[in-house]
């Protein structure tokens, strides 16, 4: 029996390495946990994603396969509970054999060719997962008759152990970017077997937020992935640097002191249990385990000094929520004067201007929500137009510019326009609670944005009946589409704001 099979029930698909088969729900054919690459332990460990062993007979692909060992977000973390991050283990457990990928397709091999959208999850380069509800691709699938799919990758330790730098072995080369060559292997996949999911691989677009921004920066200046997809969007993750080399050798070097293996034996740690190594990088630190511009794989930072080459050619949407920080933080009781007091530890005698800017423009706004404010405009926000300009100035592919306004219901709308809100916006999930579970205007926004990811993911630009004309941005009047009640264009918004974070130093917050 070949080709593809479906009826009201199952529906079969092949790939290169076998046959898979899935669900229909509503009309929607899914797959989860179909392996785009081998397993990753043992002899595998370090080493870049190999090709996935054939299967005969057909794999049964109902249920999330396992994601990348981490440890898991605190169950007491409010935030981390809004966007389920406490339960990525339980989401198809945890496991070495975690390079697999979830689709979403209206048909299967009909004749059509859809666009092709292709998430990639946040969490830094540390924890997550594509089997998050927040990235369930049903509805935007089902609305904008396109194939979603979603992906799980290597993380932390074992996606980002820079053992090359400390002199290690030529099989250990890559291990600081092993974690990017399986986004590029899941992108390599996608081209060779979608298709037969009824999908176009001339039409593939690539998108993340948070830590999957940063991952889709890395990606616009990777080589290897050149020619993989043909737009990207950066949401809340605009990555322009790097890990310095020096960084990434002392992280390496902590986390094989802590093992027990030598320079001298580098072998010795594809032999250890993953959960061995799990523990060392928890002591170490998990934040530290990112990519490196290896000189090879990674020849150079993705937008820095300028927007890479590479991806000159692919449209871009950049974006920031207004209130992007608040998940580092906690302090949900400051009030003025503790926020004074943080602000003239940080910034002596220019505190009390800081605090003028803020206040006037949002005198009701709780000196948590500020604070959390104050720290996206000098951070992401600052970032992220960075990296906007940078594309513009390229000026061989447009790029579009958004800000989320809008604030989260949720916890009584302590988190203000929340980090990742966007995240199931895009994805047309209206029912997620940092939504408002289904609310009158988290419905209306999440049927804006998804609008226009879905035209975006079509033709290259976002533009639709459902919004305001989006213009693409440029630095002379930076039109910023603003995700709000109403949606709306502003020319560069709270410039006063943007120009003062222009004066000050380069820092991620601004309280440390």
């Amino acid at each position: 029996m070949s080709g593809s099979m479906t009826n009201d029930i199952f529906c079969v698909a092949d790939t290169q390495s076998g046959r898979v088969q899935g669900l229909v729900n509503a009309g929607i054919r899914q797959f989860k946990g179909v392996p785009y690459s081998a397993s990753t332990g043992d002899k595998n460990r370090f080493l870049p994603p190999r090709k996935p062993t054939p299967w005969t007979g057909v794999r049964e692909c109902f249920g999330y396969g396992p994601v990348s060992p981490q440890v898991p977000t605190d169950i007491t973390n409010s935030y981390g509970r809004l966007i389920h991050f406490d339960l990525v283990p339980a989401q198809g457990g945890m496991s070495e054999d975690c390079l697999h990928l979830n689709i979403w397709t209206p048909a299967l091999r009909d004749g059509r060719k859809r666009s092709v959208m292709v998430s990639i999850h946040g969490g830094g380069f540390a924890i997550g997962s594509g089997n998050a509800a927040l990235y369930d691709g049903a509805e935007l699938a089902r609305r904008g008759d396109v194939v979603v799919v979603t992906v799980t990758h290597r993380l932390a330790v074992f996606g980002f152990l820079d053992l090359a730098a400390l002199g290690a072995a030529q099989q250990f080369a890559h291990a600081g970017v092993v974690g990017i060559m399986d986004l590029v292997a899941a992108l390599e996949w996608v081209r060779d077997n979608i298709e037969n999911f009824g999908g176009d691989p001339d039409c593939v677009t690539i998108f993340g937020q948070s830590g999957g921004g940063w991952k889709v920066s890395t990606m616009l200046a990777a080589p290897a992935a050149k020619g993989l997809f043909h737009r990207a969007a950066v949401q809340s993750g605009s990555l322009l640097r790097h890990v310095p080399r020096e960084l990434a050798a002392m992280a390496a070097e902590a986390v094989i002191a802590k093992l027990g293996v030598t320079k001298a034996n580098f072998a010795a740690i594809q032999k250890l249990p993953w959960q061995d190594l799990l523990a060392a990088q928890a002591a170490v630190a998990a934040a530290l385990f990112a990519p490196v511009a290896d000189g090879t794989y990674l020849p150079h930072d993705p937008f820095e000094p300028a927007a890479p080459d590479e991806s000159a050619e692919v449209p871009l949407i950049v974006s920031t929520t207004l209130d992007d920080a608040g998940l580092f933080l906690d302090n949900f009781e400051l009030d003025d004067n503790g926020l004074r007091q943080l602000l003239q530890a940080r910034h002596g005698d220019k505190a009390e201007a800081v605090l003028r800017l803020y206040r006037n423009r949002w005198p009701r706004k709780s000196p948590y929500l500020l604070q959390a404010q104050m720290i996206t405009d000098s951070g992401f926000r600052r970032f992220a137009y960075t990296q906007a300009e940078s594309k513009a100035a390229q000026a061989r592919a447009p790029v579009y510019f958004y800000q989320w306004d809008w604030p989260s219901p949720a916890y009584g709308g302590r988190f203000g326009a929340a980090h990742a809100i966007d995240v199931p916006a895009c994805f047309a999930n209206a029912r997620e609670a940092i939504l408002g579970a289904g609310s009158g205007p988290g419905r209306f926004l999440c049927d804006q944005l998804s609008a226009a990811w879905i035209a975006f993911a079509k033709t290259g630009d976002p533009n639709n009946s459902r919004i305001p004309h989006w213009p693409a941005f440029n630095t002379k009047n930076r039109p910023t589409m603003i995700f709000d009640d109403p949606v709306r264009i502003v020319n560069d918004p709270n410039a006063d704001i943007r120009a003062f974070w222009n004066t000050m130093p380069p820092a991620a917050t601004v309280f440390g």
